[in-house]
């Protein structure tokens, strides 16, 4: 008896180390992270094999990255890190491509601003706040600033910025009234979730960079076959779906 006991046990632990091992941890820009874990999800199903989706703006990921985090793929809500990443070798070479193009919008709760043109109120705040994310690490707020210095507005709203870590944060400063207006990605905008809109102003896209979001398998994960399907499910019909569902445009 002792002996079968110990049989299983041995079961146990092998299988769980097995799962381990095919289990896929992805680094997802924080813009991205509801889609992905609906994707996850699917993967999983259709799959059987385990991901887990660690969250963040793009810039700290790709550090983390570059300082040996074991990801096994960057979902970023931009082309420039993955390029860096597939030049330096941190990236493997022929795996990078864009999953999904965002968008960035003028967003407000507040009821101020009820049937209001809150674009027009950009140039003099007043009291408000406006919520953008870091320009330096996360590419949504990178385009907010080159939006905002394309309108000559950068100087007028500099003393009402609050940044936040990364969109997801930015998000948060609305959701919790620390600010007025925030400019967020399309894709939380049409989050169910959220309470009614007062103000929902698209900006062009002509006003700042493509907000061109690609994935790309890192050093970590090269040979890894789950993380190479998983790359050709985001690229598929069922992924690509979600992906649209969430407000991003997919690419052809």
């Amino acid at each position: 008896m002792f002996h079968g006991l110990f049989f299983c046990l041995c079961l146990v632990v092998v299988s769980q180390q097995a799962f381990a091992a095919d289990s896929l941890t992805v680094a997802v820009a924080s813009n991205f992270s509801q889609p992905a874990r609906e994707i996850a999800s699917r993967f999983e199903d259709a799959t059987g094999q385990a991901v887990r989706i660690t969250t963040g703006s793009t810039g700290k990921l790709y550090a983390q990255i570059a300082n040996g985090a074991p990801f096994d793929l960057l979902l970023a809500a931009d082309s420039a890190r993955p390029v860096l990443l597939e030049n330096s070798g941190m990236g493997v070479a022929g795996t990078r491509f864009t999953y999904a193009i965002g968008e960035l919008v003028l967003w407000s709760a507040d009821a101020k601003f009820a049937d209001l043109d809150c674009r027009a109120v950009l140039p003099d705040l007043g009291e408000d706040r406006l919520a953008i994310a870091n320009p330096d690490t996360a590419p949504y707020g990178a385009a907010a600033k080159q939006f905002l210095q394309s309108e000559r507005l950068w100087a007028a709203v500099t003393p009402h910025l609050v940044y936040g870590e990364n969109i997801a944060q930015t998000l948060q400063f609305l959701a919790s009234g620390n600010a007025s207006l925030g400019l967020i990605a399309k894709s939380q905008s049409v989050d169910t979730r959220l309470p009614k809109a007062t103000c929902h102003w698209p900006v062009p896209a002509s006003a700042h960079a493509v907000l061109e979001q690609q994935a790309i398998l890192l050093q970590h994960a090269a040979g890894k076959s789950t993380a190479v399907e998983f790359l050709d499910f985001l690229r598929g019909p069922v992924a690509q779906d979600v992906i649209s569902s969430h407000g991003y445009s997919v690419p052809e």
